[in-house]
């Protein structure tokens, strides 16, 4: 019997737990906990960590999983390799859906950087006003170049005030659409926007929003992905639960 683990906390993820379950099939969807308030699930929900490799492993073999899919968000890099690794230890199929990155397009001025460093020393300049698109993780990095004025958009009000000592900051959840994030931008008079190349269409709304304004963007790089197979789709991942191995994959 299939007994399928998925890694969330993404669109991506909630819409392959809703397709397993209007499938019959057994699945559990993994929540790291960031967020206060998830939306309900067609799936049973766990929360929190595993405690690292080990933990995963442990848990894969302690509930039988049969096979794990990690949807994550494409930045989740450390997640994503403990999955690659305890799937392995486990001996059980895995899979990673992640979303196609985005790419510059015509109109588009994009500057690629390496990572979250790089994106903060690209700031070493005259004040701006900068929305910072990289939710809340990665905000206090941001600290170390305060002549700006920043613009944050998180999921959830934070506990302790960002660390930042000029700041707005929205409480939103997306999707978010391309005349909202226009108005958002031109009523907060942003010149710079700092992005994740997250990919997908639920939060791409920004970048159409740039290019329309002719406005920069500083855009990081995704990390590397755990040497795994990859898809795109959840049409892909329902053929790979279908056609694997249910152990020793």
């Amino acid at each position: 019997m299939r007994n399928i683990l998925i890694l969330g906390g993404t669109t991506e993820a909630s819409a392959v737990a809703k397709a397993l379950a209007d499938r019959g099939d057994r699945a559990v969807l993994s929540y790291a906990g960031r967020t206060g308030n998830p939306r309900p699930q067609p799936v049973p929900m766990r929360v929190g960590g595993f405690g690292g490799v080990a933990g995963l492993a442990a848990y894969l073999e302690r509930e039988a999983v049969t096979h794990l899919i990690d949807a994550t968000h494409p930045f989740a890099a450390t997640m994503s390799a403990h999955a690659a690794e305890a799937a392995q230890q486990a001996g059980i199929a895995h899979i990673m859906l992640t979303r196609p990155a985005w790419k510059a397009g015509k109109g588009d001025r994009w500057t690629h950087v390496p990572d979250i460093a790089s994106a903060v020393d690209a700031l070493a300049e005259e004040p701006r006003r900068v929305m910072l698109a990289l939710g809340r993780m990665h905000v206090a990095a941001f600290a170390a170049q305060p002549q700006h004025h920043y613009l944050l958009r998180f999921v959830d009000a934070p506990h302790v005030p960002p660390a930042l000592p000029r700041h707005h900051l929205v409480v939103d959840r997306g999707p978010f659409t391309l005349e909202g994030d226009l108005a958002l931008m031109r009523a907060q008079r942003i010149d710079l926007i700092v992005a994740k190349n997250a990919g997908g269409e639920g939060a791409r709304a920004k970048l159409d929003a740039a290019r329309a304004l002719g406005l920069p963007v500083i855009m990081i790089h995704r990390p590397p992905l755990p040497q795994t197979q990859v898809v795109h789709g959840i049409g892909e991942v329902l053929a790979w639960i279908d056609h694997s191995v249910q152990r020793g994959v």
